[in-house]
């Protein structure tokens, strides 16, 4: 396991479930969708929203509008913002309400964004995005205007500051918990992807595109606890 970047990173409750290597941040990061970015406004009160995000190789980009407060917030010098992805891959139903627990793997990122104004590295960042959410979908869809590139904002964010938390496996239950005639175990969670849906206005006898008709995240880890 690698050392963490800063003592911000650092796992101190449980600190057996943290890891630190990027190889393991970025498998949490690849398969997800959605994070939830935080900061505290320049109206002194936090703000935390799901946002669409893409990695490309050490930098996550976040996709937003121009006029939202939270991007226009997340610019500004030296301020930091919190991302966060979650998975929940199992509940785990122990012997007892104390030792209830959770499978799941999640990662944490720390630092200061900043906007993407240069307008390549504003279409490299959207494209990676898109990628990201639906790969193969940037050889076929028309690429944004002009208009659109301006009305939307792209912050960048760093992966120097990250750390990922992972709990897989059964209950742990007090030793004198193992007597008694209680169920134990647990509850896998899987994603599930669904057949594509033909949109009614869509004008063409088109068929889904392999990318489409085949659609699915990035692998997930077995379920099965360790």
């Amino acid at each position: 396991m690698s050392d963490p970047a800063s003592d911000r990173t650092t796992l101190h409750r449980y600190a057996h479930r943290a890891s630190y290597d990027r190889s393991s941040v970025n498998a949490i990061l690849d398969q997800g969708i959605v994070c939830h970015a935080g900061l505290q406004t320049d109206k002194g009160y936090p703000v935390v929203i799901p946002l669409a995000y893409g990695r490309l190789d050490d930098l996550v980009y976040l996709h937003g509008s121009a006029a939202s407060r939270l991007f226009r917030n997340a610019r500004r010098p030296s301020v930091e913002i919190c991302v966060t992805v979650t998975f929940v891959d199992g509940l785990v139903v122990a012997r007892s309400t104390y030792n209830t627990d959770i499978n799941y793997r999640s990662v944490v990122i720390l630092g200061e964004a900043f906007e993407v104004t240069d307008p390549e590295e504003k279409r490299r960042g959207l494209e990676a995005l898109v990628e990201h959410i639906i790969p193969g979908r940037s050889r076929d869809a028309r690429p944004p205007t002009d208009k659109e590139l301006r009305s939307t904002m792209l912050l960048r964010l760093a992966l120097t500051e990250s750390s990922a938390k992972i709990r897989t496996g059964w209950p742990i239950d007090e030793d004198e918990d193992y007597d008694l005639p209680i169920w134990a175990g647990v509850i896998p969670f899987t994603q599930q992807v669904g057949a594509p849906l033909r949109d009614p206005a869509l004008n063409f006898a088109l068929d889904p595109p392999e990318y489409v008709a085949h659609y699915q995240r990035a692998r997930e880890p077995a379920h099965a606890p360790r």
